[in-house]
């Protein structure tokens, strides 16, 4: 398996992440079509990707983003390659050359996948990774309730 980075996806890469997206994160924030992930990432400014690829295949994506005069990004990986260090090795990538990386996160365990099963909550492994839990911030939407993260690079 290698990493590599990009800033813009081909349409393989693309329909590998709308599958990733909609087999790992929780149901209520699925995307129906390819478009409407598109139409998700148009929005974003100054994006790098970072895939996870084994033969082609996107097994895993980070992706770092401008919003809101900060840096932030989105993570996803196969289930089937959590616990490997894989998704450490995706954000080790990912804090080069950052000062900072924000994001937003789940912290129990009572959303569910489109599969039915239990959507994990990832704060342990983002503690594991150097990332500040910010309790005192949240994220209060229809479709779930998440706190922020911040990872901070100490020698900027």
């Amino acid at each position: 398996m290698n990493i590599i980075v990009k800033h813009a996806l081909t349409t393989p890469q693309k329909e590998d992440i709308f599958k990733l997206w909609n087999n790992e994160y929780f149901q209520s924030i699925s995307h129906n079509t390819l478009e409407d992930l598109e139409g998700y990432l148009n929005k974003l400014t100054q994006k790098r990707h970072i895939m996870l690829v084994d033969n082609e295949d996107v097994l895993g994506w980070c992706l770092t983003f401008n919003r809101e005069d900060a840096r932030w990004f989105i993570i996803l990986l196969d289930s089937k390659l959590h616990k490997k260090g894989f998704g450490s090795k995706l954000l080790d990538k990912a804090k080069e050359n950052e000062t900072e990386l924000n994001g937003w996160v789940i912290t129990h365990d009572d959303y569910f996948k489109n599969n039915g099963e239990p959507y994990k909550s990832p704060v342990g492994f983002y503690k594991k990774n150097g990332f500040a839990i910010l309790e005192q911030i949240k994220l209060e939407l229809e479709e779930f309730i998440a706190i922020k993260i911040q990872w901070q690079n100490n020698k900027y």
